[in-house]
């Protein structure tokens, strides 16, 4: 075996393929046939898609599963700080020691064949999840669905968060199209489960699934979720579950505790396992209130708070979100993807920050320029500055309204860079 560290690995393997991202399932198929194909002796498998709230959900259906004494893979993307959190084995991230056997063991059995670096990082993933005992395996879709590298398997259940408007580039520019695209990873005679949907998105995925002889499970139809007096109200044919809200915070979240509640009865959850799933859930970057570490004692009385959403429909999410927090002067700094839809992003957010200040995302080669998220600022109304850095942005806002709540925001690769620094 190699001395090298995974991450001397994972650069190898980024050199593996030109583009990093190239939809098509062949490589994939042929790497995981030269490893005596690890992705039939998983165990029984729960594979998320959708545009929004995927790892969400993710993390809520872990935590119910978790109450109910089982033990979970999980593999989720991208990571944030350390490639490590993608690959969660029976409760804990992957060591150092077994990642690196696993990417090494896959980059020799690949045999310098063109391959992403997702697809083989991937594949690594379902080699660990194959070689350690557990009770699921949670899969998180990459990107779309029908041509992502974790369609290779046959779950247990499926489940369909949300999809909206995103990564038009790959996956088309209509809800329908996005649609048929999430909806590829349905398969026949197995259960989906469907978060809340526009009609021209449930159109395609019940006729998917009435054609494969897929049971739906969707949203409005065989279950329902609303808050109320405080509470998280479901409802299904199983009967009523009055529960706390969600931990992670937003109207949204209430909405994906209800596709991981309809998964967990499913699956003959009870009570106290659909408790542990939505005041247990983690997952850091989607409103996270940040409570130490060097940005923290830059803000002093400030608030700090970092999100990763970075579409048009998170937009939204998020300042739903801002609109219930205690009534504190809200600025944003604000750094994006040049793939992404920042005007989209950033106009429901206008009502709800006084500024923001843009950058660039450290050592990110598609990052949009600071100069073009603040002109996309501006189209919205909202007053925008730019800075070099994250911290300077703070200390600049700061030093106009030392008592406010800062919102670092836009992208995961930001929030990511944040959480290394803050750390």
């Amino acid at each position: 075996m190699t001395k090298d560290t995974s991450d001397a690995i994972l650069a190898r393997m980024m050199a593996l393929h030109p583009k990093i991202i190239d939809l098509t399932l062949d490589r994939v198929w042929r790497l995981l046939a030269a490893l005596d194909n690890p992705q039939e002796k998983l165990p029984p498998v729960i594979h998320v898609a959708g545009t929004n709230g995927k790892g969400s959900t993710q993390a809520m259906i872990r935590a119910g599963l978790e109450g109910m004494g089982k033990s979970v893979h999980a593999y989720t993307s991208p990571h944030l700080a350390r490639f490590h959190e993608r690959i969660r084995l029976a409760g804990a991230l992957i060591s150092e020691a077994y990642l690196t056997e696993v990417l090494d063991e896959c980059y020799s059995a690949n045999g310098g064949e063109s391959i992403t670096y997702f697809e083989i990082t991937t594949v690594a993933g379902l080699l660990a999840f194959a070689r350690t005992p557990a009770d699921y395996t949670l899969l998180e879709v990459g990107l779309g669905g029908r041509l992502d590298a974790t369609n290779v398997i046959t779950p247990a259940v499926s489940v369909i968060t949300p999809v909206s408007i995103d990564h038009e580039q790959y996956l088309g520019n209509t809800l329908a199209k996005i649609a048929g695209e999430k909806a590829g990873i349905i398969k026949r005679g197995v259960p989906v489960v469907v978060g809340p949907q526009t009609e021209e998105a449930m159109e395609v995925i019940e006729a998917t699934a009435l054609r494969l002889g897929a049971p739906v499970i969707a949203y409005g139809q065989h279950w329902d979720v609303r808050e109320e007096a405080g509470r998280l109200i479901y409802q299904d044919d199983h009967g009523l579950l009055d529960l706390p809200l969600p931990v992670l915070m937003g109207a949204h979240q209430v909405q994906n505790a209800g596709a991981a509640l309809a998964v967990l009865r499913h699956l003959g959850a009870d009570e106290a396992a659909c408790e542990a799933a939505v005041t247990r859930a983690e997952w850091p970057a989607r409103m996270q209130r940040l409570k130490s570490g060097p940005l923290v004692e830059i803000a002093g009385p400030a608030e700090l708070w970092l999100d990763g959403g970075h579409n048009a429909a998170a937009g939204i999410a998020l300042a739903e979100v801002l609109s219930r927090l205690p009534k504190r002067p809200t600025h944003l700094i604000c750094g994006m993807l040049n793939t992404k839809d920042v005007t989209g992003y950033l106009r429901p957010l206008a009502a709800e920050a006084r500024s923001l200040t843009a950058v660039s995302i450290p050592g990110e080669a598609n990052t949009l320029s600071a100069e073009e998220t603040e002109a996309a600022a501006h189209s919205v109304s909202l007053e925008a500055y730019t800075a070099e850095s994250v911290t300077e942005a703070l200390k600049a806002i700061l030093a106009r309204d030392p008592d406010s709540r800062v919102l670092i925001c836009g992208s995961l690769y930001l929030a990511g860079s944040i959480l290394r620094e803050n750390g």
